[in-house]
């Protein structure tokens, strides 16, 4: 089965981080997302892939190339207009053989994509959406499901007293070919605006509800496995701290310098500093002495910590500098920009 990673996107919400770097390139543990998303498939063995690119795209392929060094074989969508969630899918359409996967660039999740797989097979439908129960329904659009799993409608965003399930989108899916069937003529998309591209689409306001009305199976897959749509800065924080706590589990440098404290490559001025747990420190960071380091943190590559100076529960990005006797607590830390 191939599949197709989503990341043209523009996270306007993640500013000023991607005011520089595509959404699917903002770091945690000091990797883009992407990366973590790229590697999952691999590891379950999707290995013919194809990304659709749009902001910054020279970025995203100066790092993955022909993706080779993270075990697949990676080509590349570009859209010179975003085509929305389902249009940029369509526009790569060529790609795809058979069934296929389409997964988030820009979202954290270790889901057991072959279970998925195994899923999407069982049932016959022509479609399968990946889900996960939430807590707060207002947060996500939810799908909504018979005893089976086939899908009966959904609601987005509602409020938790009026929602008719607790089951979130998680975004991923995996299709039939014949879903090309199902989207709109080129214009008609029920999102067209002006300005929009005639080749948008989108899942939820033009895909999905075709499917409903046309009376066709598709189904939801719910998984337990950890999620979270990296939207904002706290999002982003949070999903560095959950990687390093190992609520989802993206693999931690090989040196462990001293308990919870993992070290990419070479740092200076560890032992002058009191480290407190869990720590991932990047490769080339300089701390200084007197320096207190106290967990979760996540320190990118090439940062520097002045002497003693504070910081906790908090990650900085690459090359990120907190000067002598500073203190930091919480959020995000980012190098200054020309």
């Amino acid at each position: 089965m191939r599949a197709m990673v989503l990341a043209a996107g523009l996270g306007t919400r993640l500013r000023p981080v991607t005011r520089s770097v595509p959404k699917p390139m903002v770091p945690v543990l000091n990797r883009p997302v992407m990366e973590h998303i790229v590697r999952l498939l691999a590891g379950h063995g999707f290995t013919e892939v194809i990304a659709n690119v749009h902001w910054f795209p020279e970025v995203i392929q100066a790092h993955f190339g022909d993706g080779s060094d993270f075990g697949v074989e990676l080509s590349y969508s570009h859209e010179e207009e975003l085509l929305g969630t389902a249009g940029g899918v369509r526009h790569a359409s060529h790609f795809f053989e058979e069934d296929f996967l389409v997964i988030s660039g820009d979202a954290m999740t270790d889901i057991d994509l072959a279970a998925m797989r195994e899923f999407h097979r069982s049932h016959g439908g022509i479609a399968t959406l990946a889900t996960r129960r939430v807590a707060d329904t207002s947060e996500f659009g939810v799908v909504i499901t018979d005893e089976s799993g086939r899908i009966q409608g959904f609601q987005e965003k509602p409020d938790p007293a009026e929602a008719l399930s607790d089951l979130a989108n998680c975004g991923i899916y995996m299709f039939k070919r014949e879903i090309f069937d199902h989207f709109p003529a080129p214009g008609e998309s029920k999102l067209a605006a002006p300005g929009h591209p005639e080749g948008f689409a989108d899942w939820a306001y033009d895909v999905f509800p075709s499917l409903l009305e046309a009376g066709i199976d598709f189904y939801a897959h719910e998984t337990d496995s950890y999620w979270n749509d990296i939207g904002t800065i706290d999002e982003l924080v949070q999903s560095n701290f959950d990687a390093l706590e190992g609520a989802v589990d993206l693999g931690l440098p090989e040196r462990e310098a001293m308990p919870g404290v993992w070290v990419e490559g070479e740092a200076e001025g560890l032992d002058g500093a009191e480290i407190d747990g869990p720590v991932l420190i990047g490769d080339g960071t300089r701390i200084g002495a007197g320096a207190q380091l106290v967990g979760p943190l996540v320190i990118g590559a090439g940062c520097s910590i002045g002497a003693r100076a504070g910081v906790r529960e908090a990650v900085l990005l690459d090359r990120s500098s907190l000067e002598q006797g500073a203190f930091l607590a919480g959020g995000l830390l980012g190098p200054t920009l020309d």
